[in-house]
């Protein structure tokens, strides 16, 4: 055992004494996802602890202060100034320490623990008409103990300003694990009975006095002059005149000084009346010459960004994910709030006439729908991960993403900025809250090669005199981190940097508290997490980028929206664990650390990068909800191949993955088959096969049945389109078949049937990469015969898989040409139906579970639009995977993981109006969840059956 093993086991022994019960995590698997945000750094703690009190965090101080191990606490972990890693020890707050402890709705406050999501908290609030008012881009993820940290201030910091401003007391607990109270008025033992506590609060409140006192005209003269000044400590707040407000004080302090577990918040109204305009321009500095006028009319938010920002969001959700931009090249939000919409209307039309007449814009208009509203922010906030990879392919990173100037100063300095760009030749992507003056930038910088950092380091520390040369500040809401904190000489005196050294060294004498950040900076570039790799021997191609699997992995650069509840449909298993390595985020941080190969050892062979996988049900959604486009279905497809390349796998990828050749067999012998199945042997082969027996294994079709059903759906016409019987409904529901063939034919499109080809699906979840292989090849070969009439599959996952992995796998232009041509049953309505068509009478509401491989992959053609469209009033969408996904519900040790993600969404809405479930697995589902209820769920084909009123087919 080694010394450092020695060392750390000790820790964890003397943490386990002193607070039995604390979980406690170490090992590569558990705290490789956790060395990283949403930074450019990569810095391997030794443990991660996931504290469930305020005297659990007392134990872990007291224990890492024994053992001269540094602490860092962490939130959401989407710091980008790499604010939330560290060498010693991470508390992970958002895991447990994450309840709302009170709402006062008469004082307007609230109390929170540390790790409460901020959409969590307004939720709650909203109930009482109130709000908090700091929202920045993360509010889906972000805690209140991360915002506090930075200072977070957020879209709407032209109202409400930053974080600091909305706190009135902090639960802290001291580097030497002493609790205390910072308020508005001072430093305060958290336990008055227990006297060492309180003369340790007092002698420190009384060192910080003394100091303010050594340092009035200096904080004076260099703090606070700009309101979004955030670089530094706050000390200002401890001036005579503001009352020794050490509550503010410690915000923005980003866990240096002392480590919050809890915080009494103030809240503002909720808004009555609100709209926004969206303002055109042909570049960002035009857009920011409006900025001084348009905040003489008081708007809530003036948002700006530039056109490869909506140029990736159309690219990556498809075109009509972002309607309602003027024309332009870039754009501001901007939107009014007050108590009465006509005269908010009234405002907005006034300030539009106005700037339209001052002749900068290229266009503008008001956004009167909410639903165009709220798609129009979610570009916005989805700005740092769109920036991150573009459409070309390019990547971009943070590092100089947050400096702020006054807001009459910003088109000066944007135009300087532009300028300091050029002259390093490299491209920045400009967005942020120009109302507050605060840009953030994502920048082509190179951090993987020698002369990249040389490059950055040069640029950073030039751009850091320009924004000191417009009056600016380093950092405007996301803290100085890493990134900046070397910089901070280069903005303030000697003396204010002694001042903040010695700030720390009051409530952390022994530097274990965040070290490397503020005071005693590591070197900006230091701790980089990008390197040169070597290209990895893969099965997918992954055409779109240039590393290869490398690169698709590098896609995630720690934004962390999978960690997001609200909006979308990943990542079904984080949501119903709320583990960090259950995230799309924390998987791609394993295989990054894998790819490394430095704490993770054993490559493809890895079992901490299996285990991190392992619950990931494939769903795709990522793929198309991740602003940077992480697809970890394709990840983990590869790496099961790779993983089990020459060696026995689960018994379940045997079971399950080689279903179409087993469901083909039996469909000859359906009756007796499915009799044995129901029965005891059949559980029995479940368990051999690594199948739940808490499932009732669907019953085959009969081969009669199927070719009974194809033979309806031959049309009685020429055809203009190819119906693929796909593997499920061939084996499972030929009656798919035979509703999607009649409907096709009543909407003008009648098709000839094609049966007996597989589109590899299953093989590919399994990570059988050959296999799939040979079976998409054989499949091509049979649609690419010189036939260009679109192929419909009723099915969702297949005719995804033959639209995405068919032509990834294969890599061939004959692939291509068949992908090209593929539709869902849904898409072929949309796009080829008559116009003139009108189905039968539909109900007026509907369930619909929507598959996660359709969501993701057939953007623009989804379920609910159509529905919609052909006459159905309400359209209840259970926004989020069914659970089930393919294989991974009928895998045994999966089975309650599947339960709980049907409990997110699906499940509460089963309440007998009528379902609506393309997907198989979706179906199957339903039907487990209903159990005894008279629900099913019906296919799309088959509630727009012309003939639904007669018998269908049976098996």
């Amino acid at each position: 055992m080694t010394t450092a093993t020695r060392d750390l086991a000790g820790l964890t022994d003397r943490i386990a004494e002193i607070a039995p019960g604390l979980r406690v995590e170490t090992g590569p698997g558990a705290t490789g996802p956790y060395a990283y945000d949403a930074s450019n750094y990569r810095v391997p703690p030794r443990a991660v602890v996931f504290p469930r009190t305020a005297d659990d965090v007392v134990a872990v101080l007291r224990a890492c202060r024994e053992a001269g191990v540094p602490v860092t606490a962490r939130g959401g972990g989407t710091s980008m100034a790499g604010n939330a890693v560290g060498l010693g020890v991470v508390l992970d707050f958002s895991r447990y320490m994450n309840r709302i402890l009170d709402i006062d709705e008469e004082a307007r406050t609230a109390r929170v623990e540390a790790g409460v999501v901020l959409d969590a908290l307004r939720s709650a609030t909203a109930l009482h008409g109130l709000d908090f008012g700091p929202d920045p881009s993360s509010h889906s993820r972000c805690t209140l103990g991360g915002m506090i940290g930075n200072d977070a201030c957020g879209n709407r910091s032209v109202r409400d300003g930053r974080t600091s401003g909305h706190v009135e007391a902090l639960e802290i607990v001291t580097a030497d694990g002493v609790r205390a109270v910072a308020d508005r008025s001072g430093l305060r033992a958290a336990e008055p009975g227990d006297a060492e506590a309180v003369r340790r609060v007092a002698r420190l409140e009384a060192d910080l006095r003394r100091l303010v006192e050594e340092h009035l005209a200096l904080i004076r003269t260099e703090l606070g002059r700009i309101p979004r000044q955030v670089s530094g400590f706050q000390l200002h707040h401890l001036l005579p005149e503001n009352g020794f407000d050490m509550a503010r004080a410690l915000v923005g302090t980003e866990g240096t000084c002392a480590v919050v577990t809890a915080a009494t918040v103030r809240l503002v109204a909720t808004a009555q009346a609100s709209t926004l305009l969206t303002l055109g321009y042909e570049d960002v500095v035009e857009a920011a010459e409006d900025v001084p006028e348009i905040l003489r009319w008081s708007p809530s938010a003036v948002e700006g960004m530039d056109e490869a920002i909506v140029a990736t969001m159309r690219a990556r959700r498809g075109a009509d994910s972002v309607t309602g931009l003027p024309e332009g090249r870039a754009w501001l939000y901007v939107e009014l709030e007050g108590d009465d919409q006509a005269a908010v209307n009234a405002r907005a039309a006034e300030l539009l006439d106005l700037l339209k007449a001052q002749g900068r814009m290229t266009g503008g208009r008001v956004v009167e729908s909410p639903a165009e509203r709220r798609s129009l922010w979610r570009v916005r906030e989805d700005g740092a991960g769109l920036a991150a990879r573009l459409v070309d392919g390019g990547e971009s990173w943070p590092g100089w993403e947050d400096a702020a100037v006054a807001p009459e100063n910003l088109a000066a300095y944007l135009r300087d900025f532009r300028k300091l760009l050029a002259s390093h030749q490299l491209t920045g992507v400009l967005y942020g809250h120009f109302g507050a003056g605060c840009v953030h930038v994502r920048i082509d910088f190179d951090p993987a090669t020698e002369t990249g950092r040389t490059v950055m380091r040069r640029f950073l520390t030039e751009a850091a005199a320009l924004v000191v040369e417009h009056g600016g500040t380093l950092s405007g809401e996301h803290g100085d981190g890493r990134a900046r904190s070397e910089l901070l000489q280069v903005m303030y005196s000697h003396r204010m940097i002694a001042a903040f050294a010695a700030f720390k060294k009051v409530f952390d004498p022994e530097g274990l508290l965040n070290p490397g950040v503020i005071v005693d900076p590591a070197p900006l570039d230091a701790d980089l997490a990008l390197r040169e790799l070597p290209l990895l021997e893969t099965s997918f191609g992954f055409p779109h980028d240039e590393d290869g699997f490398a690169g698709a992995v590098r896609r995630c650069v720690g934004v962390g929206r999978c960690r997001s509840d609200a909006g979308g449909v990943m990542c079904p298993s984080y949501r119903a664990t709320g583990e960090e390595n259950d995230s799309t985020r924390g998987r791609a941080r394993m295989l990054q650390e894998m790819i490394r190969g430095e704490n993770v050892t054993d490559g493809w062979r890895s079992t901490e990068v299996r285990d991190a996988l392992d619950l990931c049900l494939s769903c795709k959604a990522c793929s198309s909800d991740c602003p940077v486009g992480v697809d970890m279905a394709t990840y983990k497809a590869e790496f099961l191949h790779q993983h089990y390349k020459g060696r026995l796998r689960p018994r379940s990828h045997y079971s399950l993955g080689w279903l179409p050749r087993t469901s083909a067999l039996a469909g000859y012998a359906a009756r007796p088959v499915n009799a044995l199945l129901r029965g005891p042997l059949g559980k029995l082969l479940a368990r051999v096969g690594g199948v739940t027996t808490k499932r009732r294994i669907p019953a085959f079709a009969s081969r009669r049945a199927l070719r009974k059903t194809l033979r309806t759906t031959k049309a009685a016409e020429p055809a203009k389109a190819v119906l693929f019987v796909d593997s499920f409904t061939r084996a499972f529901r030929p009656e798919i078949a035979g509703a999607a063939g009649r409907v096709l034919a009543d909407a003008g499109v009648p098709c000839t049937p094609q049966d007996g080809l597989c589109c590899g699906l299953t093989w590919v979840s399994t990570g059988q990469l050959n296999v799939a292989r040979k079976i998409m090849a054989r499949t091509v070969d049979a649609l690419d015969n010189g036939d260009d009439r679109p192929i419909i599959v009723a099915e969702p996952s297949c005719a995804a898989a033959l639209k995405r992995d068919v032509p990834e796998l294969l890599g061939t232009e004959a692939a291509r040409r068949v992908a090209d041509r593929v539709h869902t049953f849904t898409g072929a309505l949309t796009d080829l139906a008559d116009e003139n068509w009108s189905p039968p009478p539909l109900p007026e509401n509907v369930v619909l579970q929507t598959h996660c491989h359709e969501y993701a992959t057939f953007k623009g053609r989804r379920p609910a639009d159509l529905l919609r469209r052909l006459g159905v009033r309400d359209v209840d969408e259970a926004e989020g995977c069914c659970g089930l996904a393919g294989n991974f519900g009928f895998e045994a040790q999966h089975y309650d993981t599947s339960i709980a993600v049907a409990d997110l969404a699906l499940k509460p809405r089963l309440d007998g109006r009528p379902v609506i479930a393309d997907g198989f697995s979706c179906a199957t589902q339903i039907d487990h969840l209903a159990g005894d209820r008279d629900i099913r769920a019906l296919h799309l084909a088959e509630l727009l059956d012309p003939a639904a009123d007669q018998p269908g087919e049976t098996t």
